[in-house]
C-alpha cells in the first residue's frame, strides 16, 4: 500500500473515526486516486479483479480525473476492475442528462480501458413488478465478484452515503428507496427544477457498504461542515447514516479545510489539545471567546479566559487585556474605506455568472468608481443555464414585434420565434436547449448584466464578456479548465493591465462554476509572474452564501445605507434572477436578501466585537498565491 499521509494532510484530535484534513481538494483528489490505484495494482499482481464502489456527483469528480490522468500517463490498468454504481435515480432512463449511468461514462468509463461486462449500474428503468428480483442480483453480482475492496464515498446534507437517507436500517442491501426533502432540493439544479427530481432511487445498502474493506468519504465545502461533524465527532445513529461508518474498521474521511471547519480539533485545537500558540490561532481564539461570552475585545478579562479552557493562552502571553487589545488592533487595521488604495488605479472584477459581481461585492464596486479608479469587470460565463424557458419565448416575441414593427426582416425574424417556441414546447424535463434558445437566454443575462454595472456606476466600455469555452456545454455539468480558457483570461488581464483583482474565492466545490473561474484566473496569473515576474493585487470575495469568519477576513469595506440600498437596485436589473432564480439552492431567499443579510450581519459582527458601528460590511481576504 502507499503511504496514505504522503500528502499535506493532518488529522484533528477529538474525532471518532479517522479524519485527514487537505490543504486543498486537488491534492486530497491526488491522495484518493494513489489509494484507490494501488489497491487496482495489488489485486491486478494477485490475479484478482479489483472490486470498487463508486459514487457520482461534484465529490469524486477530482478523483476520477486523476485517475485518467494515470491510466494515460502511468498505464494505470482497469482491465480487470469491476465497478459497481452506488446509486441510480429510478424512472430515469439510461440516455437522458441527469442518469448516473451517462454521468458516470462521460466522467470516467469512457476515459478507461474498463470492459463493459464489468460495470454495474442499477438499472433505474426495471418495471416495479421486477425491481426486488433486480435489487437481490445486483447483491449477488458484488458477491460473485469478491465483495467490495473500496467504497468510495460522499455525504450528503442530511448525512445520506448512497442515497440511505435517515433512518436507513443498518443492514439493509440494495433496494428501491424513497428520497428524503433535503436530498431532492440538492438535486432541484440538475433536473431545472425541485419539481422534477424523481421521488425515489435504487441504492446500495447500508449494510453491503459495510462489507467493504475501505471506506474513504469525501467531502468538500462549508456547506458539508456540519454534517461532517455529527458524523466524525457524533454519537452512531441511523438518524446520520453516515455515522455507521464509525464501527467500520477501515472507514476514514478526507476532508479540506472547509469542510472540517466545524470539528472540534479544527474550530476550537485549544480545547482538545496542548496547543503551540501562534499569532492566527491567537486571533481565532480571541475572537472566539468573544463570541461565547458575548463580551466586546476589550471587555475580556482572565476569568474569562480560564473559564474558557484558554487558561494556558493566559500563562503564556498574558495578561489578558494586552493580547486581547492586540486583536482589537488587528481588527481595526482590516477597516478600509478605500480598497483600491487613494491613487486612480486600473482594477479588475472576475465574475463567474452575470451577477456575481454585484451581489457579491456590488458596494466595493461603488465605492471603486466613486475613488475615481477605473473599474472593469469580466464576466467569465454566459449563465444562459439559469433563465427560465418562458423568459426565453418572451424574448423572442419581443424582438419579432420589434421587427414587425420596423419592417426589420420579418419573415426570418417569424421562423426564429416559431423555431424557438417549438423547441420549448418539445423540451422535455431536464432537456438540453437547442442553441438559439441558449443565445437568447444568454442574451438575456448579458443585457441584465450591462445594466447592473452601470447602477453601481462602471463605464459600459469597460465590461467584458468572455463566454469562456469550460462552460458552453448547454448543462449544469461543465468541460475541465483548458489551455483556451487560460489564454482567454491571461489576454484580458494583459489588456486592461490592473493592480489590482477581484476573484470570487468560493473555492472548495471542486466541481462548481466558481472554483474553475478561479482556477483559470489563478492560472493564467501564474503564468504572468513567471513570464514577468510580478502579478497584481488578488482579493478573494465570497458568493451569496457565506461569509469568511471574522479571523480570516483582512480587508472589509464599510457601506452605509444609500451604498447598500443602489447595490439591491443593482441586483434587482438581473430580472430573470429575482423573485425565483431557476437554480437558488437550499437557501429560500432571493439574492438581494442574502446579500443584505449577509452584509448586515458582517458589520453585526464586528460591531459585537466593540468595533466601530457600521451599517453594513463586504469582506475580502488576499490571495496567497498557491493553486488551489
Amino acid at each position: 500500500m502507499i503511504n496514505e499521509t504522503s500528502h499535506s494532510a493532518w488529522q484533528p484530535p477529538g474525532t471518532r473515526m479517522p479524519c485527514h484534513v487537505f490543504d486543498n481538494s486537488t491534492d486530497l483528489s491526488s491522495h484518493v486516486a494513489q489509494i484507490i490505484a494501488s489497491t487496482i495494482r495489488e489485486q491486478n499482481t494477485i490475479g484478482e479483479y479489483a472490486v470498487l464502489a463508486l459514487p457520482t456527483g461534484s465529490t469524486p469528480v477530482g478523483v476520477y480525473r486523476e485517475l485518467i490522468r494515470m491510466h494515460q500517463e502511468e498505464q494505470l490498468d482497469f482491465s480487470q476492475v469491476k465497478s459497481f454504481n452506488l446509486d441510480e435515480y429510478y424512472a430515469v432512463d439510461r440516455n437522458t442528462l441527469q442518469s448516473y449511468f451517462r454521468w458516470m461514462h462521460e466522467h470516467f468509463f469512457n476515459h478507461i480501458n474498463i470492459s463493459k461486462d464489468n460495470i454495474f449500474v442499477p438499472d433505474g428503468m426495471i418495471s416495479s413488478d421486477r425491481v426486488d428480483d433486480h435489487c437481490r442480483d445486483y447483491e449477488s453480482e458484488i458477491k460473485s465478484a469478491g465483495g467490495i475492496d473500496v467504497a468510495l464515498l460522499g455525504i450528503g446534507g442530511n448525512g445520506h452515503i448512497g442515497f440511505n437517507e435517515p433512518f436507513s436500517i443498518p443492514h439493509s442491501r440494495t433496494r428501491l428507496c424513497m428520497l428524503d426533502p433535503i436530498t431532492r432540493r440538492a438535486a432541484a439544479s440538475d433536473f431545472f427544477g425541485e419539481e422534477n427530481v424523481p421521488t425515489q432511487a435504487i441504492t446500495m445498502g447500508v449494510g453491503t457498504i459495510l462489507e467493504a474493506r475501505k471506506i474513504l468519504l469525501l467531502a468538500f465545502g462549508e456547506h458539508k461542515a456540519r454534517i461532517v461533524c455529527e458524523t466524525a465527532e457524533g454519537p452512531v445513529t441511523n438518524r446520520v447514516p453516515a455515522s455507521l461508518l464509525q464501527e467500520h474498521d477501515d472507514a476514514m474521511i478526507l476532508l479540506d479545510g472547509a469542510a472540517a471547519s466545524d470539528l472540534t480539533g479544527c474550530s476550537t485545537p485549544w480545547v482538545t489539545s496542548d496547543i503551540q500558540w501562534n499569532t492566527e490561532l491567537i486571533k481565532r481564539a480571541v475572537l472566539w471567546l468573544s463570541e461565547q461570552t458575548g463580551k466586546a475585545l476589550l471587555k475580556l478579562d482572565d476569568d474569562d479566559f480560564r473559564n474558557h479552557n484558554l487558561h494556558r493562552l493566559v500563562r503564556h502571553e498574558g495578561p489578558a487585556s494586552r493580547f486581547a487589545h492586540r486583536v482589537f488592533r488587528w481588527m481595526m487595521e482590516t477597516i478600509e474605506y478605500h480598497p483600491g488604495g487613494k491613487e486612480p488605479k486600473k482594477t479588475l472584477c472576475f465574475s463567474p455568472h452575470p451577477d456575481d459581481d454585484v451581489i457579491s461585492m456590488g458596494g466595493t464596486l461603488i465605492r471603486l468608481c466613486e475613488d475615481g479608479h477605473e473599474a472593469h469587470v469580466a464576466y467569465m460565463t454566459s449563465g444562459n443555464i439559469a433563465v427560465f424557458d418562458h423568459d426565453a419565448l418572451r424574448i423572442a416575441d419581443l424582438v419579432t414585434e420589434y421587427n414587425r414593427l420596423f419592417g426589420i426582416d420579418e419573415e426570418r425574424s417569424n421562423a426564429v420565434e416559431a423555431s424557438v417556441a417549438d423547441s420549448l414546447d418539445h423540451k422535455t424535463t431536464g432537456q438540453m436547449d437547442t442553441n438559439a434558445v441558449l443565445k437568447i437566454k444568454g442574451l438575456i443575462r448579458w443585457s441584465e448584466a450591462k445594466a447592473a454595472a452601470v447602477k453601481v456606476g462602471c463605464c459600459e466600455e469597460n465590461l467584458h464578456f468572455l463566454d469562456l469555452p469550460f462552460y458552453r456545454t448547454g448543462t449544469i455539468a461543465k468541460h475541465p479548465i483548458g489551455v483556451e480558457d487560460i489564454r482567454i483570461v491571461r489576454e484580458l488581464i494583459e489588456q486592461v493591465n490592473p493592480q489590482q483583482v477581484y476573484v470570487a474565492g468560493d473555492l472548495s466545490d471542486p466541481h462548481g462554476t466558481h472554483r474553475m473561474c478561479a482556477e483559470a484566473i489563478f492560472r493564467a496569473l501564474q503564468e504572468i509572474e513567471r513570464d514577468t515576474g510580478s502579478r497584481p493585487e488578488v482579493l478573494l470575495y465570497r458568493g451569496a452564501w457565506q461569509e469568511y469568519a471574522l479571523h480570516e477576513i483582512e480587508i472589509a469595506v464599510p457601506l452605509s445605507p444609500s451604498d447598500l440600498e443602489r447595490k439591491k437596485k443593482a441586483i434587482f436589473m438581473h430580472e430573470s434572477q429575482k423573485d425565483e432564480a431557476l437554480f437558488p439552492g437550499t437557501d429560500p431567499r432571493e439574492f438581494w436578501e442574502r446579500a443584505e443579510d449577509r452584509n448586515k450581519g458582517t458589520a453585526d459582527k464586528y460591531n459585537q466585537l466593540g468595533l466601530p458601528e457600521y451599517y453594513a460590511m463586504e469582506a475580502f481576504v488576499r490571495w496567497n498565491g498557491l493553486p488551489i
